[in-house]
């Protein structure tokens, strides 16, 4: 604890090493004498003079003690990892490529991962770790806009509520699968209804042969009248209103969500479910007790053991009966479909969506990185370590979907083009937890041990999502305490009361009508908003603050100077692409759905309500700030104030402030805000008297000495608002020397 006290530091090879100039018992007074040299003091620690080494980081050791750092060097790169890939490469990517034309979809994928997800990926990190501050606070660079932050922790924090339930649905289908006979491998009349009919009973038939009878109503009956099966199960549901259903599919429906008829028809919470949920609450609590220092050692295991799951499943997979069938639908493109707008749309969207970009946590994750940290190899790595996950999963799911339709007596590319209903291939089309919850447990039942395969899967599900949902609850916590830091020593009790209150409000999805609420939660809260999140930020940042000006933070912090291409990019490239996403997004808005079943209006008309709650704190906000403006008198002078980096902008550390060589970089530039902030605040507020103190710092690039007396109250401009103090004549509490 010595070394927090220290305030002379100079940089090693090896990284910073303080030299320690007093303890704690040897301050002023003793002990418990002059906090706010205390306070001073956790900042100035680490205000080294860089060397030739300096920049070499330091793990184990926290680099910024107040917010702390990443323990490991892979701490980050995993959790990242494990934050971009999640349930939505497993789920959404396979039926996109099914829906699309399979190869015919890696291209526009792949193109679109370059010109949209790697520059926007790589800018939203890097302004977490330049500044070091969450996404509720990072906004110095452009203060009309940090309602843009407040979106984001409200995107996280309502993404968590529904995330976490289907966590909930994946633990209980793994107590489930600890039987030795899995509950959905057969058809059982007592969990039928009574339009339902099993397809493991009334099977799919061609019904061609002469000795046949098709009815009008989509079955195929025999010379005698004996039925034979199911010749088109569209008829049936439109004629007879009939469902022909696989066991996995009515276990899914009538025994796990206890399905309601309709979203009107809303239940009460099933205790099973609310149980599960508790435990998914519960895993993340205790993962998230002590921040990033457990969520860093989490992830080890979280983000890697679900590729050792694939890769099983891979080789299981590709070992099947006709599973070449399935993964040659996969790569073997149909260059028709390129001419298609809606598969370019669609592999932008499933690039925006699967990198988590405008979530919040990117910033949140990066800004416990360490200053100097190679942020753009990471980002490299964590993009094609995402985009290589989604093709190997669409291997994975391809082989078994092969096998499947195999043993259905068709093929994929049959069942794709042709729309054929009622088999379990088909099913594919339905994405998210139909795919999970359906296809998936019913293809595990015609493998050998099915139960070890089942909790197996449903493991990997569970690992799958828990790292995007500690990024996202992290990133709620970060926000909170990085705009309330008096609750940092608090944070144990923070997160638990976080998860007991998102506990609270996931109830209702555990009802029978739960599901319909979560589609609906999913397609607007998880939907467009990001959209309009992600342009903001880019606009913020390359024409509020400047593409030039952002390079130069860039060059400080890494150490070399940024390519052409990322202005190019941040310019022009990405934010037309994400508006393209946004207006095809609206261009093709059809009204929400779940399988069969259509919403009401007015089940959409919340999800809407939904939306503009999230985006909502971007206009109040900039309404708020414009208001609040005193330093200008007109409307258009205040905008144009507010769209200026404030001078307490750039890096959290005094030491890493002062690498900012140019003049020009923000008008009254202040090497040590956080000195001229307790300065303000008056004696008051400080153990300490005027008399008493007696500074000396560096200020703007340049050394003043005063007294508090002599402090006038700088604007944003730098220039005093009650005096004629420039900036260069700020005094700092926190300073390289102080006599109390």
């Amino acid at each position: 604890m010595a070394d927090r006290y220290s305030v002379n530091s100079t940089g090693s090879e090896t990284g910073p090493v303080s030299k320690i100039s007093g303890t704690l018992d040897e301050r002023p007074g003793g002990p418990h004498a002059n906090l706010a040299f205390e306070a001073a003091a956790s900042r100035t620690t680490l205000d080294t003079q860089q060397t030739t080494g300096s920049r070499q980081e330091l793990y184990g050791v926290d680099e910024n003690e107040e917010r702390g750092n990443w323990t490991g060097r892979f701490d980050f790169l995993l959790s990242m990892l494990g934050y971009a890939v999640g349930l939505g490469n497993v789920w959404r990517f396979p039926y996109l490529c099914y829906r699309n034309g399979g190869g015919a979809f890696l291209i526009p994928f792949a193109i679109m991962m370059c010109i949209v997800g790697v520059p926007l990926f790589f800018l939203e990190s890097c302004i977490g770790q330049f500044s070091s501050r969450g996404p509720m606070t990072c906004w110095g660079f452009a203060p009309l806009l940090k309602g843009v932050g407040i979106s984001m922790v409200l995107v996280s924090a309502m993404t968590a509520l529904y995330y976490n339930m289907v966590l909930a649905w994946a633990f209980y289908y793994m107590f489930a699968s600890f039987t030795s006979k899995l509950p959905w491998s057969e058809c059982d009349k007592k969990l039928m209804k009574a339009n339902e009919w099993c397809s493991g009973i009334v099977a799919s038939v061609a019904c061609n042969d002469s000795v046949t009878v098709k009815a009008p109503n989509g079955t195929c009956w025999d010379s005698k009248g004996g039925l034979l099966g199911v010749y088109d199960d569209t008829l049936l549901k439109t004629i007879a209103g009939i469902y022909r259903r696989s066991p996995a599919e009515i276990y899914w429906n009538n025994v796990a969500l206890d399905l309601s008829p309709g979203i009107g028809t809303f239940g009460q919470p099933k205790w099973y479910l609310a149980l599960c949920l508790l435990v998914a609450w519960i895993v993340v609590f205790l993962c998230l007790i002590k921040g990033i220092k457990s969520t860093g050692k989490v992830v080890y295991f979280t983000a890697l053991f679900p590729y050792v799951v694939l890769t099983i499943l891979f080789f299981r997979g590709v070992t099947l009966e006709n599973a070449g069938e399935g993964v040659k639908f996969f790569i073997v493109p149909v260059w028709s479909r390129l001419l298609d707008a809606r598969v370019w749309k669609d592999a932008a969207v499933q690039v925006f969506f699967s990198l988590s970009v405008a979530g919040g946590g990117l910033v949140t994750l990066s800004s416990y990185n360490r200053f100097h940290n190679n942020i753009l190899k990471d980002c490299v790595i964590v993009v094609v370590g995402d985009f290589f996950t989604s093709i190997f999963a669409g291997f994975v799911i391809f082989s078994y979907i092969g096998f499947m339709a195999g043993k259905q007596g068709t093929t994929v590319d049959k069942v794709a083009q042709e729309g054929k209903q009622g088999t379990t291939v088909d099913k594919v089309a339905q994405e998210g937890a139909g795919l999970a919850f359906v296809v998936y447990p019913d293809a595990v039942t015609n493998l050998p041990a099915p139960p070890f395969w089942s909790i197996l899967f449903f493991f990997m599900l569970i690992t799958l999502g828990l790292d995007s949902q500690f990024a996202m609850v992290e990133t709620v916590l970060t926000g909170c305490l990085d705009q309330f830091p008096v609750l940092r020593p608090k944070k144990t009790l923070v997160i638990l009361v976080v998860c007991f209150v998102f506990f609270l409000f996931g109830l209702p999805l555990t009802c029978p009508g739960g599901v319909y609420l979560l589609q609906i939660m999913d397609n607007f809260v998880g939907g467009w908003t990001l959209l309009i999140i992600g342009l903001a930020e880019n606009i913020a940042v390359a024409y509020f603050y400047g593409v030039p000006r952002f390079c130069k933070d860039l060059e400080v912090m890494l150490g070399y100077k940024q390519n052409i291409i990322w202005k190019i990019f941040w310019y022009a490239v990405s934010p037309i692409a994400v508006m393209f996403i946004f207006v095809f997004t609206f261009v093709d808005y059809q009204a929400s759905t779940y399988g069969d079943y259509r919403f009401p209006g007015w089940a959409d008309a919340i999800g809407w309500l939904m939306a503009v709650f999230v985006i909502s704190p971007i206009f109040i906000t900039i309404f708020y700030k414009i208001w609040k403006e005193d330093d200008e008198d007109s409307f258009i002078k205040k905008v144009k104030t507010l769209m200026m980096p404030t001078r307490e902008w750039g890096p959290y550390l005094v030491k890493h402030r002062k690498l900012i060589e140019d003049e020009g970089y923000v008008a009254g530039f202040v090497v040590d805000p956080y000195a001229e902030k307790e300065a303000n605040e008056g004696s008051s507020q400080r153990h300490f008297t005027l008399s008493s103190l007696s500074i000396n710092s560096t200020i703007s690039r340049g050394t003043s000495k005063g007294s508090l007396s002599s402090i006038a109250r700088p604007n944003r401009n730098g220039t005093g608002k009650y005096g004629n103090g420039s900036v260069a004549s700020q005094p700092s509490i926190k300073s390289i020397e102080s006599n109390v």
